[in-house]
């Protein structure tokens, strides 16, 4: 009942909207008007798809009605039996429109991942992370760059910062977020053993200044001369930047570019989407019962993948899905399960909202 009475609200609100844009004066004001036309596309096809379903359901329940007739049941139950997918159909498609959309979904992001349990061999997988990332990233014909990167011995990654820019970056890689396990025989092994090594990913949507204030007098920031693999100097000039928030006592560090003024540009971008993110983590957390409504929690203690490299497979545990693909899902062929997530997620929102 809650959400037929929301969809009377949303027909009553766009007959209000075409009324009042139908009036000669509707576009005096370009700004207001142009609030009013986006709202207007917004809401049409929640409320002809609304519509389309009544029309259906009415059908249908004609069809019932029939049954009680000796004469027209066998007729009545055949018409019905077409008719009932397509009312549910229409249903779910009714649902799919009413899902609020994350307003984050079109940002650029910044992935942060990070070696985690297993010393030297987790470094590696750190290392094959970013690269499956990067890999993703030219697939999509997106925009990436390294802005951070601290190279373990053995050539892996300690630590590396990544960021993204292109349509939909955070619809896609949002899911990302979270503890990725690997199992393999690492290079080191002499005797065959298949080791367990974790990293951990942070997927941040980048914020804009109005999302974030930022107050220049709680920034410290140091600069410095960065130090290369084996000690060698990668800038000539002292143009490394640490940046610290102290109020929150997040740091950022940026190493990147050459320029110390790019550098700090770049820190104070992922500064801000980090502040962004604990916002937006503490209103998601005041609404636990949303939460349940997504893929796994977002929490980044979860484990949410695991690559088994004897095997060949790749198993995303949030959905149960498991692909022997794993070469391919590593060189940046991962569309395939990032669609499978987005899915099970929509299907939970909906589900959700259709027990409310």
């Amino acid at each position: 009942m809650e959400i037929q009475n929301r969809l009377r609200e949303i027909e009553n609100r766009l007959g209000e909207l075409s009324a009042a844009l139908s009036q000669p004066d509707a576009y005096a004001d370009p700004n207001a008007a142009a609030r009013s036309l986006k709202e207007q596309a917004q809401l049409t096809p929640i409320v002809e798809t609304w519509r389309a379903y009544q029309a259906l359901d009415s059908e249908a329940e004609q069809c019932r009605a029939m049954l009680a007739d000796p004469d027209m049941r066998s007729l009545a139950q055949e018409e019905l039996d077409a008719l009932l997918p397509r009312v549910q159909s229409a249903w779910n498609e009714l649902m799919r429109l009413l899902i609020p959309s994350d307003p984050n979904d079109e940002r650029d992001v910044i992935v942060e991942i990070r070696a985690g349990a297993g010393g030297e061999e987790a470094g590696l997988f750190a290392g094959m992370l970013t690269r499956m990332y990067l890999r993703y990233a030219e697939r999509r014909r997106w925009r990436a760059e390294a802005i951070d990167l601290s190279e373990s011995d053995l050539g892996g990654v300690r630590e590396a910062m990544l960021m993204i820019h292109g349509t939909g970056a955070y619809r896609r890689l949002k899911f990302e977020s979270g503890v990725h396990r690997v199992q393999r025989v690492p290079v080191t092994e002499s005797s065959g053993r298949i080791h367990t090594s974790t990293a951990t990913v942070a997927v941040l949507p980048e914020a804009e200044e109005a999302d974030v204030a930022i107050n220049p007098n709680d920034i410290r920031v140091d600069v410095y001369r960065t130090g290369g693999h084996g000690g060698q100097s990668v800038n000539t000039t002292d143009s490394a930047v640490r940046m610290t928030h102290i109020p929150t006592g997040l740091v950022v560090i940026c190493q990147d570019e050459r320029s110390q003024i790019r550098n700090r540009d770049k820190a104070l971008q992922v500064l801000r989407a980090r502040l962004y993110d604990m916002t937006q983590g503490a209103i998601d957390a005041r609404r636990a019962n949303e939460r349940r409504g997504q893929v796994g929690t977002g929490d980044r203690s979860e484990r949410i993948r695991t690559y088994n490299f004897p095997q060949g497979r790749v198993t995303d545990h949030r959905i149960d899905l498991t692909r022997y693909t794993v070469t391919a899902f590593m060189d940046g062929d991962m569309d395939e399960v990032l669609d499978a997530l987005a899915q099970a997620n929509e299907a939970e929102r909906i589900a959700a909202m259709s027990n409310e």
